[in-house]
């Protein structure tokens, strides 16, 4: 009879599986410290199971025993803690997401902008790309010939690269209209069948760039319009103080802030006028 090995009861070898590492409390705590610190965002207690789970593979992969040796590790490693970050804050987006802004800026603020330069707009928060492609296409249509431009920024260098790349699996075009779809995108064809390509026309007018919004802004000039949507609900009452206020420096006056349909600026005593809910034009 073999010794040392995992039987079953008729014999047969068993593969040996792996116990799951269990994210403890304290170790949570380090966590949400370090992501508070790093990108301002405060994770709530509930977070400790998405923590656990979106960290696991970091730990398989270095064939660690605990969270506290991946910690340890991210503290003295700035690539892996780059990892780490782009894990725990990477957020679902999509094409046309929350569509009564994309409505507003089509129909209440491009129709008046006679600006004698390039309009600019600001995606502070882009994350894989499809806001500021969505913002793209509703630009490229309204100014036809005349300039604009779009930066998209955002704390994931990965998902970054996902944007500059411009390609997404077809079924993420279900929102984008069908006259917007036709002209600034192409399908895919050969080993690219199943996904759309961004067109060059639009790629042309993108910049993105990594940028922590809770430090000192990089120089990135002046813009017409910043769209900072759903990122505010992970940050404390000082933190989005400092960012707005941050952000607002790089806002023309007359230009647009807009957030999150779930969040708001109320009683922050910032100096900017609500046009609607969630869209504010600094005065």
């Amino acid at each position: 009879m073999l010794s040392g090995l995992n039987l079953n009861r008729f014999g047969y070898i068993m593969n040996s599986v792996a116990p799951v590492v269990t994210l403890s409390p304290g170790e949570f705590t380090q966590y949400q410290r370090l992501i508070y610190d790093v990108a301002g965002i405060s994770m709530s207690d509930a977070k400790q199971i998405l923590v656990q789970g979106r960290l696991a593979s970091r730990l398989k992969s270095y064939q660690l025993k605990s969270y506290k040796q991946y910690f340890d590790l991210i503290v003295k490693e700035p690539r892996e803690l780059q990892v780490a970050v782009d894990l725990l804050t990477t957020n679902e987006t999509y094409f046309f997401r929350e569509s009564k802004h994309i409505d507003f800026l089509r129909d209440n603020i491009l129709p008046i902008s006679k600006l004698g330069r390039p309009f600019r707009l600001w995606s502070a928060a882009s994350s894989s790309g499809e806001e500021p492609y969505t913002l793209a296409m509703v630009l490229a249509d309204h100014f036809k010939g005349s300039p604009w431009e779009i930066l998209g920024s955002d704390l994931s260098s990965r998902v970054l690269e996902k944007a500059k790349i411009g390609s997404y699996p077809l079924e993420r075009a279900e929102n984008i209209p069908q006259d917007y779809l036709k002209t600034y995108c192409m399908k895919g064809i050969g080993k690219k069948s199943g996904t759309f390509l961004i067109s060059s026309e639009l790629q042309k007018h993108m910049e993105f760039t990594q940028i922590n919004l809770v430090e000192r802004l990089p120089d990135v000039g002046l813009f017409d319009v910043i769209f900072l949507r759903n990122v505010m609900i992970y940050f404390n009452v000082e933190t989005k103080i400092k960012v707005i206020n941050q952000l607002l420096k790089q806002l023309r006056p007359g230009g647009y802030f807009i957030v999150g349909h779930s969040e708001s600026l109320h009683g922050m005593g910032i100096n900017l006028e609500t046009i609607c809910p969630s869209v504010y034009q600094k005065l």
